[in-house]
């Protein structure tokens, strides 16, 4: 049995989707966000050092890092479904988008958000570099999504699972209403079965939206 330690209105949406989709049996256990600070609470701390979600157990090991434990769950129950062949050139593709989604895309999206939380908006060495790289990055991946519905070989993929996050949130919030094929691409992921699954157990395990 998988066990999912979920953090509410985290990166864990990912590997609860991607849960849903595989259809394998797992746990939630809920963890809640400190409603004055946003933190993770102590209680992860005793699952995992760093005290961050998403992490699972499995096989009696612990992991961290959704992209780990989305390639490690891909690997494990859906390789010929959920990634492409790795001898097939659609394979570095797919690790690269999955990185992109942590590596490139997170950084001006996090640097603006704490700038908003930390009342320093305008920081004009942050608000430029914030603006110059948003629009780099969504100007290339705009162009790349363009007539797809999945990243990379037009079927869904780790890769989805990771960019998901991000963008679903931003078009939901009609922050992408200058980039047709980024809002295209992510209401249409938003639109699978299996993330509405994972949406509405998303907020059964959310406190904050219960309150």
């Amino acid at each position: 049995m998988i066990r999912l330690h979920h953090l509410n209105q985290s990166r864990s949406l990912r590997i609860l989707w991607l849960l849903e989709e595989l259809s394998e049996p797992y746990e939630i256990i809920g963890h809640q966000r400190d409603a004055k600070t946003h933190l993770a609470p102590d209680s992860l701390k005793a699952v995992h050092p760093l005290g961050k979600s998403p992490v699972i157990e499995m096989d009696g090991q612990t992991y961290s890092e959704s992209g780990a434990i989305t390639e490690l769950l891909i690997e494990r129950f859906a390789p010929d479904r959920l990634r492409p062949a790795s001898d097939s050139t659609d394979y570095g593709h797919y690790l690269q988008w999955i990185d992109f989604a942590e590596s490139s895309l997170m950084l001006p999206l996090m640097l603006e958000l704490f700038t908003k939380k930390a009342g320093i908006e305008d920081n004009e060495f942050l608000n430029g570099y914030i603006e110059i790289e948003k629009t780099r990055l969504f100007k290339y991946l705009d162009t790349s999504v363009k007539g797809k519905s999945f990243i990379v070989g037009n079927q869904l993929s780790g890769a989805d699972f990771m960019l998901s996050f991000d963008l679903i949130i931003l078009a939901q919030r009609q922050k992408l209403d200058d980039y047709p094929h980024i809002k295209q691409y992510a209401e249409q992921l938003a639109s699978l079965d299996s993330y509405q699954r994972a949406m509405r157990l998303e907020a059964e395990h959310d406190e904050s939206k219960q309150a």
